[in-house]
């Protein structure tokens, strides 16, 4: 392991983490390029390996967990790569896609995919123009919007894939409730699959999955 993988080791350490060399070198370049992009656009806040490893690494495991072997994901608005970026390195057997609405986040993304050597489809367009041609397993949601709104997004487009996991904070709750009033929930199914502490915090983040409801 080189050197400068060390910051990462370290902070993966202090989560109990651990992680084949190659994913750990591979994930400490990631965040060397994230964060160079992010001198010239707002994709994530954070910046240190401590950050990472406490949101977006332990996030990204636990979408990791819940994703059968080759999987075909999309993940919805992926700004900075989380969890998407970050799903292709730790679960190499995964076809996985970005898409973000965002052209300049699009754009950035893809040349940190290509930094990284990574064979990842990235789409500079919103998802539901993406599932007018794409078709897989699962679509992937961290930090992108309020339930209600991804739901309202997707509505014609379930047959395009299986299920949604969106990860969601203490107020997924409230997300729900508010969902199950304006309707966008009817004829589907919300289960909580997973938890795991809000790094930071005396809260912990939620994996949610969404499906179909079968009568």
């Amino acid at each position: 392991m080189k050197s400068s993988d060390a910051p990462l080791t370290a902070a993966m350490a202090r989560h109990e983490i651990q992680l084949p060399d190659d994913q750990v070198e591979r994930l400490a370049r990631y965040c060397r390029a994230l964060w160079d992009w992010n001198t010239k656009l707002n994709l994530t806040r954070h910046t240190d390996y401590e950050k990472f490893v406490g949101r977006d690494l332990v996030d990204s495991l636990v979408f990791a967990e819940q994703l059968a072997e080759c999987e075909k994901v999309l993940d919805l608005g992926t700004g900075g790569g989380v969890p998407g970026v970050v799903l292709a390195i730790l679960r190499p057997d995964l076809d996985v896609s970005l898409c973000d609405s965002v052209g300049k986040k699009a754009r950035a993304v893809a040349d940190i995919v290509a930094q990284l050597g990574l064979d990842i489809p990235v789409h500079a367009e919103n998802v539901q123009l993406v599932l007018e041609r794409w078709r897989g397993d699962t679509l992937v949601a961290r930090a992108v919007a309020r339930l209600h709104k991804i739901l309202t997004w997707l509505k014609p487009h379930w047959g395009s894939f299986n299920r949604l996991l969106v990860m969601k904070g203490p107020a997924w709750i409230e997300e729900r409730g508010e969902a199950r009033h304006l309707g966008t929930l009817k004829g589907l199914c919300l289960r909580k699959l997973a938890t795991s502490p809000l790094a930071g915090t005396e809260s912990e983040s939620v994996l949610l999955q969404i499906t179909r409801r079968h009568e």
